[in-house]
């Protein structure tokens, strides 16, 4: 089952195709709708769609400046619009499909077989990225693939800092300041990543255990980073994380 998420301002629009979609796309669950870029964008963050349906023209910013506050986007995108002029450019963001108003029901269910096969070929592509990770850990390499949108970014364990989970995302900060949004769980870097160096000291955050500047007593105490960051320590993993130190 595909979570879908239509966005169009009109709400006779985003009733007609969810009908279309119950009547003829049965592998699609519509989870949500908005009828602006901003409302949208926070569905996409909190239900994490499969699949968006994205009206082009709207008040108060169009189809493309949603796609440009939720980049980099992990979602398949069929644009609906009745303007054939935005063609080019849908196909220039990788749509995966145009689809003219009003809505062919044929072109509807082809535009949903592609995005479901996609779906399942980005799944493949998961699991075999997990055997790659799971190698390198195997032949102790000292760098991880972080999967990018256009491919993978090899970063050495030493440079990286720390991972801070956002959702079902992870944000990875390095050295050199740079930052990532990578579309892996925290508890799948910490699966994959040496115990003696990354420690997790709490549900949102993974550390390198190299990088810490100081600990601040309390409850669980608090660590700061070499980047600056203040994290909190779980107070069930303050014992654990002493330990490593030598420390209780």
């Amino acid at each position: 089952m595909m979570k879908a998420l239509i966005v169009d301002d009109e709400p006779k629009n985003i009733r007609i195709l969810q009908g279309l979609l119950t009547d003829f796309c049965p592998q699609v669950q519509v989870v949500g709708e908005a009828q602006g870029a901003d409302p949208a964008a926070t569905l996409i963050r909190s239900l994490q769609p499969d699949v968006v349906f994205l009206d082009i023209e709207m008040p108060y910013g169009n189809g493309f400046d949603l796609l440009d506050k939720v980049m980099p986007v992990n979602f398949e995108i069929i644009f609906i619009t009745a303007f054939d002029e935005y063609t080019l450019k849908a196909f220039r963001y990788s749509a995966l499909d145009y689809l003219l108003k009003p809505v062919s029901i044929d072109e509807l269910k082809e535009a949903v077989e592609k995005a479901e096969r996609k779906l399942q070929q980005r799944q493949i592509n998961l699991q075999l990225e997990n055997l790659l990770f799971n190698f390198r850990r195997q032949t102790n390499l000292q760098k991880i693939a972080v999967p990018w949108m256009d491919g993978l970014i090899f970063m050495p364990l030493a440079e990286i800092i720390r991972f801070e989970a956002r959702g079902g995302y992870s944000h990875i900060f390095a050295r050199d300041q740079r930052r990532f949004l990578c579309s892996r769980t925290i508890k799948e870097y910490e699966d994959i990543l040496p115990e003696d160096i990354f420690y997790r000291i709490h549900n949102s955050h993974l550390i390198n255990l190299n990088h810490i500047k100081k600990y601040h007593k309390g409850r669980g105490g608090v660590i700061e980073m070499e980047d600056g960051a203040m994290i909190e320590v779980a107070s069930r993993r303050k014992e654990e994380f002493l330990a490593k130190f030598g420390l209780k």
